[in-house]
């Protein structure tokens, strides 16, 4: 057996297996072997419904009966309720805005449930119980649930799971796979010494004590060596990446910030003594001769978009290598359309006056500035037409979308690649736009251009140096003058009323205003948590009728065609409209100055860094914002999450906060990273990262990288398929 087989070729996989593994990712043994508990259960802590007893929490063995949807019979809460029956008595179980419950669960069918144990009218039942389904109950309180013939008691794991896959099926499966020997066939991916060096256990050992421990303390172990094998890889990837990177060659364009002087003083607004350190680490990147790589990180509104601009600038004014004429060229990539013909109107107003040409790509046309009829204006042009203008390098400057990583898109002398939001590109996108776009002149076409990466996501320290190993860091910790920090507001259901006439003062007042709901449309009744999610188009009929009838409102969203939103867009920016319902599709860089207000509904539904980047929207003016964070909870941990954004004083400092409290996955999602369960756990600890972090330069500056380490380089390749960094 080798770890790598397809796990149908040891195990029999029936046809609903097959559907459930695909579902979860699992295809070979290694996949199955990686596939961690997410918890573990004690069968000797388990409670009986003869000893419940109100406010406890309880665990319990038994099967379900007489399941239905319902609504509650004052407030009409979807639900969905059943009787709970053990050996010793029987129990109603009540599962409040989830009614879907009912389906899922078929009656008899034997199951482990955890939950707290609440009282109404003298009569105890359960509330919102977590539900796992098992193959058998276990003979009695205490007994293994995995053991045979009343084997010893161990911790037993509780993994992900899906429709037609049971935590009893994985554990079995695992055990198979271990009694094959693969165990022992198996070599270490991880360099023995430094097992040594952190006291982690072997790879053999670890597998077994994550999938059968004996103890807490031994899961525990397994769980901090499989977390620092996971950002050892990335980072063995990441170190990799930058030494590949760094022996290309690049245009040398040799400029100061002195050099720059004139175009900055055209800026409306002065430099922060931040923006001045970005400059100085760009430009000195730029004269160094081999590809910059870098991460410029900086709050909503922080100047980001200036300082690019000013790089955009010492490019522009560089001669290509060898040549007295011409220009050197800038590709800016952005993810969304609004945000691109955003970015072409700063660019317009940076640099009108200085001759230079700016063109704009998206899916629905394409733009130039100056325009032959208005030289102060852009015009729209044929997209053959302007790619014949860029190939030949008559355009120094193209904004766009994806559209700029296409095949038929060819720069004469590309120097500078700009990527805003980097981590909304894939991987295989930002490659393809920096090492594909290969000039067309034989003088330069071993050059890779310097990148710019830009995000105005606030990313914890140790998140940064695990999934941007490979860039260096150049953060943006103030904001322009004459900026007034935004007034937060947690708004309960009883203070709705106050809370709007507060917003139609300020409307009144010359203001605009932004309510992001997240949703477009009324969802399903039945599915989970229906009538607590607002809807776009239900939630901006209600303001126009009930709330606001005095006011403009608009809506905005995903589902919109290109041409739609732009419309809306303009008409809100020129005050047509006053309040704009949009869901989080303005999250990323719509700019309405005067628009001083956003309302976001069901804010317990979003991440601290989310909601962070909903209310920069109103932070682009020297007016007082306001941000009214709408929930419909008064649970205490809600409601204290919600406060920190209170208190924060930047991104970063609520990005550590939501690190610590919720984890990484779910202050970035895990998903969104590539980056499973268990290394995300890795990210809380700065020491591991850091320790993961030194041993892979180290190995990677040995000899020739990881071609010297052949084990390590065939393991990394396999990483890179699965960490994709989205």
């Amino acid at each position: 057996m080798n770890i790598d087989d397809s796990l149908s070729d040891h195990i029999r996989i029936l046809e609903t297996h097959k559907k459930a593994l695909t579902k979860l990712s699992i295809k070979t043994v290694r996949d199955l072997l990686y596939h961690f508990p997410v918890r573990y259960g004690d069968p000797s802590q388990t409670n009986t419904i003869a000893n419940l007893s109100p406010g406890s929490s309880a665990v319990l063995f038994g099967t379900f009966s007489g399941l239905k949807m319902s609504k509650a019979f004052r407030k009409k809460i979807p639900m969905a309720q059943a009787r709970f029956s053990d050996s010793t008595g029987t129990i109603n179980v009540v599962w409040f805005h989830q009614p879907y419950i009912a389906k899922m669960i078929p009656s008899d069918t034997p199951v482990r449930v955890e939950g707290k144990v609440s009282e109404r009218k003298g009569e105890i039942y359960l509330s919102n119980p977590k539900v796992e389904r098992l193959s058998a109950l276990p003979a009695v309180a205490g007994d293994s649930l995995f053991g045979e013939n009343g084997g010893e008691a161990r911790l037993y794991p509780i993994y992900p799971e899906t429709r037609g896959l049971t935590s009893n099926w994985l554990y079995h499966s695992v055990q198979k796979i271990f009694k094959s020997g693969i165990l022992e066939q198996t070599q270490d991916p991880i360099p023995q010494n430094i097992l040594e060096r952190y006291h982690l256990p072997p790879w053999k050992t670890a597998l077994v004590w994550i999938h059968s421990p004996k103890n807490q303390s031994d899961a525990l172990s397994a769980r901090k060596r499989f977390a620092f094998e996971e950002v050892f890889f990335i980072q063995l990837l990441k170190q990799q990446e930058k030494r590949l990177w760094k022996e290309h060659g690049a245009f040398a364009i040799d400029k100061k910030r002195e050099d720059l002087e004139n175009f900055i003083s055209n800026f409306p607004f002065p430099l922060t003594k931040s923006q001045e350190r970005a400059i100085d680490a760009i430009l000195w990147d730029f004269r160094k001769g081999h590809p910059m790589s870098r991460l410029l990180e900086g709050d909503v509104g922080s100047g980001k978009t200036a300082v690019a601009a000013a790089a955009v600038q010492a490019v522009y004014t560089t001669r290509p290598n060898g040549q007295s004429f011409g220009n050197l060229q800038t590709a800016y990539m952005v993810p969304t359309e609004i945000l691109a013909q955003q970015h072409f109107e700063s660019f317009i107003k940076y640099f009108k006056g200085s001759g230079i040409s700016i063109g704009l790509i998206t899916s629905s046309g394409c733009r130039k500035f100056p325009s032959k009829v208005n030289p102060s204006g852009w015009t729209d042009i044929s997209r053959n037409q302007l790619l014949k203008w860029l190939a030949n390098g008559e355009i120094p400057v193209l904004i766009g979308t994806h559209s700029l990583i296409q095949k038929t898109v060819k720069f004469k002398h590309l120097a500078y690649v700009i990527i805003d939001e980097q981590h909304r590109f894939g991987i295989k996108q930002r490659q393809a736009l920096v090492r594909e776009k290969s000039a067309s002149s034989p003088r330069s076409s071993a050059l890779i251009p310097h990148l710019l990466s830009m995000t105005a996501t606030p990313i914890p320290r140790t998140l940064a140096l695990t999934i941007y190993g490979d860039l260096d860091l150049t953060i943006l910790d103030e904001m322009p003058p004459g900026r007034k920090p935004i007034l937060t507001e947690i708004v309960l259901p009883e203070e709705r009323g106050t809370a709007y006439e507060k917003i139609r003062k300020e409307i009144r007042g010359g203001r605009q205003a932004f309510v992001i709901c997240p949703r477009i449309d009324l969802p399903d009744p039945t599915k989970e948590l229906a009538l607590n999610v607002k809807s776009v188009k239900e939630e901006a009929k209600r303001l126009e009728k009930e709330v606001f009838p005095e006011f403009g409102i608009g809506i905005l969203h995903g589902k919109m065609k290109p041409k739609e939103k732009e419309s809306v867009m303009l008409d809100f920016k020129a005050g047509k409209i006053d309040i704009l319902v949009a869901t989080s599709v303005v999250e990323v860089g719509v700019n309405v100055p005067n628009a001083t207000i956003i309302v976001i509904e069901g804010a317990e539904r979003f991440g601290l860094a989310q909601l962070h980047q909903l209310r920069g929207r109103v932070m682009r003016s020297t007016y007082q914002p306001y941000c009214y964070i709408f929930s419909e909870t008064k649970s205490g941990n809600s409601v204290a999450r919600l406060r920190a954004l209170k208190k924060a004083a930047n991104g970063f400092e609520l990005a550590e906060y939501d690190l610590a409290q919720r984890g990484a996955g779910e202050l970035s999602g895990g998903k969104q990273w590539g980056i499973s369960d268990i290394g995300m756990e890795a990210i809380r600890n700065i020491k591991m990262v850091e320790a993961a972090r030194q041993e892979a330069a180290t190995i990677v500056e040995k000899g020739a990288g990881l071609e010297s380490f052949p084990q390590l380089k065939e393991i990394a390749e396999k990483t890179e398929d699965r960490i994709h960094f989205e």
